[in-house]
């Protein structure tokens, strides 16, 4: 492996423009939402509700507000209300205008206007490795984005979006990179886990070069304690990698196998970034994304705080 620091400013003409060379972006919305049963028995785990927003929805804004062209959204049997959400629902729409109300369908005008929403269905739940290759025929060749639908992102208006943080440095260096978090060692055992070797980085964003990939290792046996939390930005050999793919952990086809087998083949970066992030597969993650949210809204935050605030006095 080259030991050489990997510059991680951002220097190339794309990038110095701006405009991202990954127009493409994936997000995985096939799972079945478990740990949400009985909910999610009829209704997809991505489109409850944080405040008033579909959690998928957030998701897909993050990609737009990066500047992406496209994204592929990957369900599976029982998720049409993706589909339905995402398309036009004339008659509904049409009788929301003529009553000027119009607040909530803002967003969602936004994402048709500029980014294409491109459905594949994935046939056989093979885990979250091959979800990402049922992408290929719209990927190709070409570099792209993977956000897992159920982790939140939030940045301030004046941030770049945290998958277009991934994205400047993959155009900086041209090695894949993916988001990085520090995490309790009683916790490994939920995420992903990289290691690697600490590269030159601004102030502020901690980025290795990536030695190790384990998919959820047991308690105690973790390589360190940086966690993928489920933003990623992948040169297009990750397809190939994936394509020959033999099922690992729980029978699956893992992303972390063809992290691993990149890592040591071309090499990847992993990084910190700037952002909130909230779990919201997780029930308490999810109420906490709620809760939070909610209180930067003008029209709840304040009897919102009044009655956390009565609340709190009566535990």
């Amino acid at each position: 492996m080259n030991s050489k620091p990997v510059s991680t400013s951002v220097s190339t003409s794309a990038a110095k423009s701006g405009k991202s060379p990954v127009r493409k972006a994936v997000i995985p919305a096939a799972g079945l939402g478990t740990r949400f049963l009985p909910a999610t028995k009829t209704i997809p785990k991505e489109m409850l509700p944080i405040v008033d927003k579909p959690t998928l929805l957030l998701v897909v804004e993050e990609v737009a507000r990066a500047g992406f062209e496209d994204v592929v959204l990957i369900q599976g049997r029982g998720k049409t209300a993706i589909e339905d959400f995402f398309d036009v629902s004339y008659e509904l729409e049409e009788k929301l205008e003529r009553e000027g109300k119009t607040d909530w369908l803002s967003s969602l005008k936004n994402i048709r206007n500029s980014i294409n929403v491109i459905s594949i269905r994935q046939k056989r739940a093979l885990g979250l490795g091959h979800a990402i290759w049922t992408a290929r025929p719209v990927i190709g060749d070409e570099p792209f984005a993977v956000l897992l639908g159920d982790e939140i992102m939030i940045n301030k208006e004046s941030e770049t979006p945290v998958i277009g943080q991934l994205a400047q440095r993959f155009a900086s260096t041209g090695l894949s990179t993916v988001a990085m978090m520090k995490v309790p060692d009683s916790d490994t055992h939920k995420y992903g886990i990289v290691a690697g070797d600490p590269v030159a980085s601004e102030a502020g964003i901690e980025v290795l070069r990536v030695r190790d990939v384990v998919e959820k290792p047991s308690t105690g046996t973790a390589p360190s304690n940086w966690a993928l939390p489920g933003r990623y930005v992948f040169d297009a050999e990750i397809l190939r990698e994936l394509a020959d793919a033999k099922p690992g952990k729980n029978g699956e086809i893992q992303l972390t196998d063809a992290m691993q087998s990149i890592a040591k083949q071309k090499g990847m970066l992993a990084s910190t970034f700037v952002g909130r992030r909230y779990d919201a597969g997780d029930k308490l993650g999810y109420l906490q994304a709620n809760i939070e949210l909610a209180l930067e809204r003008d029209d709840l935050r304040v009897d919102l705080t009044r009655y956390l605030k009565s609340l709190a006095g009566r535990l």
